[in-house]
């Protein structure tokens, strides 16, 4: 199989098996198997082994010695490290991106705010959540700093989804539109602020 096709092949298994492990459809411990998988995307091995590898690479899922690859643990008090994380990373992006977004990328950002608003179940929400959060920092420019803020907010909305979907409730989000307003006027001190006192409120 040619390089770019397996690597293809390997994006589209990651993608599928972690929004799965993501929305809890696969569960903490689940075995992960490489022969099932293959059958299911009707691929050869080799890119389930690199999409698994990927998987353990981003904390979703472990690989045991005579065990294979499994669903990764929640730890309930990994909770504060993944926002104390954030807290330090996210806004350093978003200072960074603020003065480059194209106005395309901030029509995104909107956009993603409105499906948040609009979302009528929490899944849509969380996915559209994580789409603003990361079209904000869309042009910082800092490739290994937004794959950094992409795992971890993997992880946090993997958390979400299993211990504070049962409270989430249509709404407004008054923090993305403040956030939108500062990134208009082009405030970074101002949207960096908010931001900070939103991903405060995690967990």
């Amino acid at each position: 199989m040619d390089s770019t096709v397996r690597q293809k092949s390997s994006d589209v298994i990651s993608a599928a098996l972690t929004k799965r492990i993501v929305q809890g459809e696969l569960k903490p411990g689940d075995k992960l198997r490489q022969d099932h998988i293959a059958k299911e995307f009707g691929a050869s091995h080799v890119p389930v082994r690199e999409a698994l590898l990927h998987l353990v690479g981003r904390g979703l899922a472990v690989a045991l010695p005579r065990q294979g690859v499994r669903v990764a643990p929640l730890d309930p008090d990994a909770v504060k490290e993944l926002k104390v994380m954030r807290l330090a990373l996210e806004p350093v992006a978003l200072r960074h991106s603020i003065p480059r977004l194209s106005e395309a990328q901030i029509r995104r950002a909107e956009e993603l705010q409105r499906i948040c608003d609009q979302a009528e179940d929490v899944k849509t929400w969380e996915a559209a959540n994580r789409g603003f959060h990361l079209a904000t920092i869309a042009a910082c420019d800092m490739p290994r700093l937004i794959g950094e803020i992409d795992d971890l907010q993997l992880l946090s909305a993997r958390h979400f989804l299993r211990h504070g979907a049962d409270r989430w409730r249509r709404r407004e989000d008054l923090e993305h539109r403040a956030i939108m307003t500062a990134v208009r006027k082009r405030d970074i001190e101002g949207a960096v602020m908010v931001l900070q006192r939103h991903i405060s409120r995690f967990g």
